[in-house]
């Protein structure tokens, strides 16, 4: 069994802590009365110096403290919490992350410039710094009565998680003079005495005006892990901490009315259930499960050529246990995409004042779930596109005010469930695509000729061709022509495809089609020729046997008439070149990507097949037209086919036809 470090642990405690900080800060921006969020960024802060002087960060615990002492001036109400005190809080937090995630490149000087800064944001009205060694500040008078008698108890295990309770006790110090007591009566016999175990309680009365939240504050990373009592020193009767005890998480164990309101909240709410995992367990649990529906699919095969009813009745059980563990471990890999989301407005922030282009981001599906895997590499695809939209898209505040638009731009990010596919659009408010001036630029670049017809959708299409760019000179956020073709190549390579819609002086939109997950997918199991191959099923709108003769041509296409309505048809056998002659009465199956519905004319249908997904080599990365493989119950394998890759070759082969035909109606 490997132990965890513990500083590992503190790193992704710390990470969410400090997103949650960063959050919290860019809503302190709109909203610098809400005393909500002020009180949730002393927090956040107040618990990552705590930790990290727990763990061994004495660097982060000291700037940190520095940084909790200039907000703790904005929480009494003694600073106000301005743009510019928020933008050098987002510094700090900025640099909180480096003296947690590379302490080695921390440059100190950085540091103190932020706190530097501070300083002259509080301006007199408290000095950052803490006192000097030896020299003690006087304290304050409390008042008469003013105070806290505290009881808490710790859980034995406490100490394995790093907790340092005389590092606590401390802190309490630092509320006011306290008197402390420890409590031995829970401690075991030596022959019963674990070493790792803490059996100790401790008792203290704190001489301090101050509120309760502050004794909270001082236990907040570990309320969940220990019993606190606290009581006004003028009250009677002051609690005692419970004995010690194997019992259940937030049980209550004070004496009867002796508990405060969170040990009673802590004792009726159970916590929430969850487990720290590493990404690559889950990796290699859902590549167990594959092999598992694989072989599954291998046993159903083979007990359906066989007449024992039992082996029947065994392959149906595991069939239906191995559909219940593939769609857990699914679940499993499945998170919201709100915390890709909230990577974002941090982004927007900072590009707002950069170009000097106000800008309110809204966000809106973050609970729609993705698998891990796509929302860890859709990150750099989406941060293109909105980038794109603030740069291009929205104009700036005088340009708006003369088309009679808001000064403040708007840009939303949504996200929701299509079926078996996830929707993302990024929309602005911006001034649109103007086509006339891709064609310009394309023809300027040597893409498309002078004077061709170029249609508005087809000149979209260019802002994709690598190297392509509309802008007129180069800055640090566009120009060199690199970003939207690595935004479709990315998601292609996820198996989803991108629109683009734009309206002149309206704005424009990309929405991002993508799949739920990459593992494992439904699929309708064709052949073609003597190969089988597999069509992912949420591409799928029906299928249908192609009649005798039908298939009309117009403009050089093949189509099809189905209910009144033309789809063009891609022959696969034609496509993957099949030996053989084709079968008497072969099927269509009619798929689908945005708008565009075409239909593939296999030889058969087999049946429809829970499908494992397999990565195709290097070697094969020039095969676009398949997505990947899999394999079947008999051992065999079975390619992917791309849909969204196979409608764009199917398209362009027709349009070849079409300009073949055109140059030979000419030479007649």
């Amino acid at each position: 069994m490997s132990a965890t470090d513990p500083a590992d642990v503190f790193r992704q405690e710390a990470a969410e802590l400090l997103d949650g900080l960063e959050a919290t800060l860019l809503d302190l921006g709109h909203r610098p009365a809400d005393r909500d969020l002020v009180d949730a960024a002393f927090r956040a802060m107040h618990t990552i110096k705590g930790s990290g002087a727990m763990f061994g960060f004495d660097r982060l615990a000291a700037f940190t403290h520095d940084f909790e002492t200039a907000f703790d001036l904005v929480r009494q109400g003694r600073v106000a919490a301005s743009q510019d005190l928020v933008q050098v809080a987002l510094a700090a937090r900025d640099h909180m992350r480096t003296l947690i995630e590379e302490p080695d490149a921390a440059d100190a000087l950085i540091g103190e410039a932020i706190l530097g800064n501070l300083q002259v944001l509080v301006g007199a009205a408290a000095p950052l710094a803490a006192p000097a060694v030896g020299v003690v500040p006087p304290p304050a008078p409390v008042p008469a009565g003013a105070g806290w008698h505290l009881a808490f108890r710790f859980r034995p295990g406490v100490l394995r998680n790093g907790t340092d309770p005389l590092a606590l006790i401390d802190e309490l110090r630092d509320l006011g003079p306290c008197t402390v007591r420890a409590v031995f009566d829970a401690v075991p016999t030596l022959e019963a005495l674990d070493p790792l175990d803490l059996h100790v309680g401790w008792t203290v009365d704190l001489l301090a005006d101050c509120p309760r939240q502050a004794i909270d504050d001082v236990f907040v990373f570990v309320l969940d892990d220990m019993d606190l009592a606290a009581t006004p020193l003028s009250a009677a009767a002051p609690p005692e901490p419970a004995p010690a005890r194997d019992r259940a998480p937030h049980a209550e164990t004070l004496p009867a009315g002796k508990a405060d309101l969170p040990s009673a909240r802590r004792a009726d709410d159970k916590p929430a259930s969850s487990v720290r995992v590493p990404a690559e367990r889950l990796d290699a649990l859902m590549d167990r499960v594959g092999e598992l529906v694989i072989a599954q699919a291998r046993l159903s095969q083979l007990a359906g050529h066989r007449i024992d009813p039992d082996v029947k009745a065994v392959a149906e059980e595991i069939e239906r246990l191995a559909a219940g563990l593939r769609d857990i471990a699914m679940g499993i890999r499945m998170v919201p995409i709100g915390s890709l989301f909230a990577r974002f407005r941090r982004l927007v922030h900072d590009l707002s004042r950069d170009l000097g282009k106000p800008v309110d981001f809204v966000t809106e599906g973050e609970e729609t779930e993705l698998d891990k895997t796509v929302i860890e590499r859709l990150a750099d695809p989406l941060v293109h596109l909105i980038r794109n939209a603030i740069d291009h898209g929205i104009e700036s505040p005088a340009r708006r005010a003369a088309a009679g638009k808001p000064a403040t731009g708007r840009i939303v990010l949504a996200a929701r469930h299509v079926g078996t596919q996830v929707l993302i659009t990024v929309e602005d408010d911006g001034g649109g695509i103007d086509a006339a001036r891709i064609r310009a630029k394309a023809e300027e670049k040597g893409l498309v000729a002078p004077g061709a017809a170029l249609g508005d959708a087809d000149a979209y299409k260019l802002l994709f061709h690598p190297g392509f760019s509309t802008a007129e000179t180069v800055s640090a956020l566009s120009g060199r022509g690199v970003g939207m073709d690595v935004v479709k190549r990315d998601i292609e390579g996820l198996r989803g495809s991108i629109d683009l819609s734009t309206e002149a002086g309206r704005g424009s939109g990309v929405t991002l089609r993508l799949p739920l997950t990459l593992a494992i997918i439904e699929g309708l199991l064709i052949r073609v020729g003597e190969a089988r191959y597999v069509v992912p099923l949420s591409a799928i709108e029906e299928c249908l046997e192609l009649p005798a003769g039908a298939g009309g041509r117009m403009g050089g296409r093949d189509l099809l008439d189905v209910r009144g309505r033309f789809v063009p048809l891609v022959r696969l056998r034609a496509l993957f070149e099949a030996d053989g002659a084709p079968d008497a009465h072969q099927k269509v199956i009619v798929v689908s990507i945005g708008d565009t519905r075409v239909g593939l004319v296999a030889d058969g249908i087999i049946a429809s097949h829970q499908t494992v997904i397999k990565s195709l080599s290097k070697l094969h990365a020039d095969v676009t037209m398949f997505s990947g493989a899999t394999i079947l119950g008999d051992g065999s394998a079975a390619l992917i086919l791309d849909v969204a890759q196979l409608i764009a070759r199917g398209r362009t082969r027709a349009e070849a036809r079409t300009a073949d035909a055109s140059i030979a109606t000419r030479a007649a």
